[in-house]
């Protein structure tokens, strides 16, 4: 048995998104033979790829069958994040992927799901960030339990840099950090935009693997300040399944989709999809209609990333300040699923820039 030999084996394995073989894609890293023991690290193109555990038994099957039965495989599996930013972006060079989560209206959940699904990634081992980019109406710091921090400024080469607050290992940036929770943020457009201007390029956000921008429900200068600062990787659509919600997710992918901004939609999220109720955790009521967004992203022929649930739990965690996501029981998992789903279609844009 050499590394060779194993390579060859494991050239069969087919990386499932990717549709090539792990060797050619170079995720087949740390080989070590010793008698009838081999060693090795498939390296992921993200930490929450959905797929890791039928890529770890494929290898398997591919030694067992190609080299030998008798073989005792061991295989780590470790990450190495994607990106199409790496080496071309002066601005926010060590953030590799940027991702705009956004709503046509009010009102769907879009924070909840921004706090949640960073939370998510960070638990898959991810390293994440979150810019609150909701000027007028701030409530990351209160989803994440911290509304009476306030940033460090640090001085680099003679300017000031904000040092983002860290909380539950995720990097957070707020208007909510720099104003009074009572007061009114009462500014004109150009103002925040400014202020959005400064949390992308005047903090210090270090190496992130995501970078979540938890945009303003509408279309704004808000909207438009961001596309023009810095090259998104793409953009979630948050909705619910109700018409109403979903006329507004139209505006939304149509802001996105426009000549001068041109952001790629990663997909569709519906939020509040279906009610259970603790007590009947097998039943299902689809209080705002039924499969709304799935409809939506097959209409506009993109991804349908999940659906989360009506829970009373995910009420209360945003109002405690400790993001749903952190538990570990079956709505956490649909967090969990979402994430990994956004992740997957992140990477699948990435391989084919």
């Amino acid at each position: 048995m050499t590394e060779k030999i194993i390579l060859q084996a494991l050239s069969t394995v087919e990386e499932p998104d990717l549709k090539k073989d792990l060797v050619t894609l170079g995720m087949i890293k740390n080989i070590k033979i010793d008698g009838k023991k081999v060693w090795f690290t498939v390296v992921l193109t993200t930490p929450a790829c959905p797929l890791k555990e039928l890529i770890k038994s494929n290898c398997t099957k591919a030694i067992h069958n190609l080299v030998g039965l008798d073989i005792e495989v061991i295989i780590t599996l470790d990450a190495d994040v994607t990106s199409t930013r790496l080496g071309n972006v002066p601005l926010l060079p060590g953030v590799k992927n940027i991702v705009a989560i956004a709503s046509g209206k009010g009102g769907v959940g879009k924070s909840t799901v921004t706090s949640n699904l960073a939370v998510s990634l960070q638990k898959l081992g991810a390293k994440v960030g979150i810019i609150d980019a909701d000027i007028f109406g701030p409530s990351i710091p209160t989803m994440f339990d911290c509304e009476n921090e306030q940033p460090r400024v640090e001085i680099v080469n003679g300017k000031n840099y904000i040092v983002p607050v860290n909380q539950y290992g995720i990097k957070l940036i707020s208007i909510g950090f720099l104003a009074p929770a009572e007061s009114a943020v009462v500014w004109r457009g150009p103002m925040a935009s400014s202020a959005l201007k400064q949390f992308i390029g005047d903090c210090i956000w270090d190496d992130l693997d995501y970078l979540l921008i938890d945009l303003p429900p509408g279309t704004s200068d808000i909207h438009l300040t961001l596309v023009q600062t810095i090259p998104l990787s793409g953009a979630v659509i948050v909705t619910t399944p109700q018409k109403v919600a979903l006329t507004d997710a139209q505006k939304a992918l149509s802001m996105f989709k426009q000549t001068q901004i041109n952001v790629p939609i990663l997909g569709v999220i519906e939020n509040m999809s279906y009610f259970t109720p603790e007590e009947l955790p097998d039943n299902k009521y689809y209080l705002f209609g039924q499969d709304g967004g799935k409809s939506f992203a097959i209409k506009h022929n993109i991804p349908f990333l999940g659906e989360i649930p009506i829970v009373q739990g995910i009420r209360e965690s945003g109002d405690s300040g400790r993001p749903y996501a952190l538990n570990n029981d079956i709505t956490a998992k649909a967090f969990k699923n979402t994430a990994e789903a956004l992740a997957q279609q992140l990477a699948l844009k990435n391989a084919m820039v």
